[in-house]
């Protein structure tokens, strides 16, 4: 899983980018079928906390996360048990 530089804008360090994807709870594709394709996971870091990522799938079947920050309000609604 390769970590843009983008990703980082937020301060999200890449062991927690790494701990969010493995422990996820949502993953949901966005966008259109256009390649690359974009998914939406949730996940929780290394303390916990929820962060929201943006996830590029390429055709050959790499993914390049771009997007990590703390999960935003809007995405409660998408976690198990969420309103």
């Amino acid at each position: 899983m390769e970590i843009n530089e983008s990703a980082q804008k937020h301060g999200v360090s890449d062991e927690d980018v790494l701990h969010a994807i493995d422990q996820l709870l949502v993953e949901c594709e966005i966008g259109d079928d256009d390649p690359p394709r974009r998914w939406l996971v949730l996940g929780p870091n290394r303390a916990g906390l929820m962060l929201e990522l943006i996830v590029l799938v390429f055709d050959d079947g790499a993914e390049m996360v771009i997007h990590a920050m703390p999960m935003r309000s809007k995405y409660e609604e998408l976690l198990p048990g969420g309103e």
